[in-house]
């Protein structure tokens, strides 16, 4: 896709537009691998975590693309005027009112120095390979990020691309700085020429993958994602793209037939929480929390159920317990929560374990509004005492304190809690009935 002078500007001034930096590495993997880390981030279900912004800068130490330095220039064509820059101090021996044109006599090294402070100069007199291979050499010495782009963007302009190609080749830097360009622009036929000439397989394999970001017919998108399959990625990238066509050919599925039952108005899942958006291009954690809410008692065999989903994508158990948890949680679906941590052994004898900590199954079945009672139940799990404590006073869970308190024959803090239970009762006769008995050996 060819940019005109106009997109290469509003790239130059827009803020949408993310900086490069020298240090920056390729970060294209982060959609291709959107699957696979989403997972590893269950814990947004039921966390609120703050996102970092971290801003980049240039090796000059400001942000690269920032507007905010004195004396920057304010827009690409201030910058590069085809017009050349006039010097309006009077010339000696000239009659008043006649001015002399300076730009002609700057050399590649002053005209970058010029750039970096801002100042307008036009790039046009450059016109020999020699003097504009100078010119971007000058400003990769200068390790300023904007003039760095604005260079190339000149010799985009002015030069064939193969010329444009050879040279860049041979010039890291630069080349690193015209990718990034041309990634954020959206040029993506010139980056794939480019990747062609450079012999970059899987770079050239990377960018043909981010066309599917264009389509959004899902059809058609899961059709492209096939034809992805087969590039030459590395192994991981392989198996991360066949995942991602695996999931959205598995995500029409599902969506088709859920938006037939839930017209029909027969399936009480439905009736009751109506779906808030489609399930079509969501994240596999998304899609495993949509399957544990819709889908849960499914059978193995099916699309859309939560087991079939785990096993496929090789869920692992901490992962898919949180996920399980929180979705039958958000349904109050209270026995499919104690099954998800009953176990039986051999034996026959059943026993609670949980994968990922009895202290986050309680905050988890907290925030989604659990009676008092099933939290005693999962507090009483907890094995260290003092968590056990910290989370049965801050959840109200009066007898897991209390019977604690005198599991550990402690009678000042029991008498402590007493100040914190209602006046009469039934948690304040409780405690006075211990307080009193003469069988414990208090140990304060």
């Amino acid at each position: 896709m060819n940019r005109t002078k106009g997109d290469e500007e509003e790239y130059w001034n827009s803020s949408k537009f993310k900086a490069f930096t020298f240090d920056d590495e390729d970060d294209e993997l982060s959609q291709l691998k959107e699957s696979k880390r989403a997972v590893n981030s269950l814990r947004d279900f039921v966390d609120d975590d703050d996102d970092e912004d971290l801003e980049r800068v240039s090796w000059s130490g400001e942000p690269v693309g920032s507007r905010t330095r004195p004396g920057s220039f304010q827009s690409l064509s201030d910058a590069l005027s085809d017009t050349p820059a006039k010097s309006y101090a009077p010339e000696l021996g000239r009659p008043k009112g006649e001015y002399r044109d300076y730009s002609n006599e700057w050399s590649p090294s002053d005209t970058v120095r010029r750039l970096r402070k801002g100042k307008v100069c036009s790039l046009e007199r450059f016109r020999s390979l020699q003097d504009k291979l100078q010119l971007l050499e000058e400003a990769v010495s200068m390790h300023d990020g904007n003039v760095i782009t604005a260079v190339l963007i000149f010799l985009k302009r002015t030069l064939s691309k193969e010329i444009l190609f050879r040279e860049l080749e041979v010039r890291q830097i630069a080349l690193r700085h015209f990718i990034h360009f041309l990634k954020e622009i959206g040029d993506q036929k010139l980056l794939l020429d480019l990747f062609k000439f450079l012999d970059r397989t899987e770079e050239l394999a990377l960018s043909h993958y981010r066309e599917h970001l264009n389509i959004q017919d899902p059809e058609k998108r899961k059709e492209f994602l096939k034809t992805c399959i087969g590039l030459p990625f590395s192994a991981e990238d392989s198996a991360h793209i066949q995942d991602h066509y695996t999931l959205l050919e598995r995500q029409i599925i599902i969506e088709a037939n859920d938006r037939h039952l839930e017209s029909a108005g027969q399936t009480e899942i439905f009736r009751k929480h109506p779906r808030k958006a489609s399930i079509l291009n969501m994240p596999l954690v998304t899609t495993l929390f949509y399957s544990c809410f819709y889908h849960y008692m499914e059978a193995e065999g099916t699309f859309s159920s939560p087991i079939n989903l785990k096993k496929t994508f090789k869920i692992p158990d901490k992962q898919y317990v949180l996920t399980a948890l929180a979705a039958r949680a958000k349904l109050r679906a209270w026995h499919d929560v104690d099954a998800l941590f009953t176990t039986k052994n051999w034996l026959g004898y059943t026993k609670k374990r949980a994968p990922i900590g009895f202290h986050r199954v309680v905050e988890i079945l907290h925030k989604n509004s659990a009676p008092v009672q099933i939290l005693q139940e999962y507090v009483n799990l907890v094995e260290d005492v003092d968590t056990k404590l910290n989370l049965a006073t801050k959840f109200k869970c009066h007898d897991v304190v209390i019977d604690t308190c005198r599991d550990l024959k402690d009678r000042q803090q029991l008498l402590a809690y007493r100040s914190k239970v209602d006046k009469g009762s039934a948690e304040e006769e409780k405690i006075d009935t211990i307080l009193s008995s003469s069988q414990i050996r208090w140990k304060n």
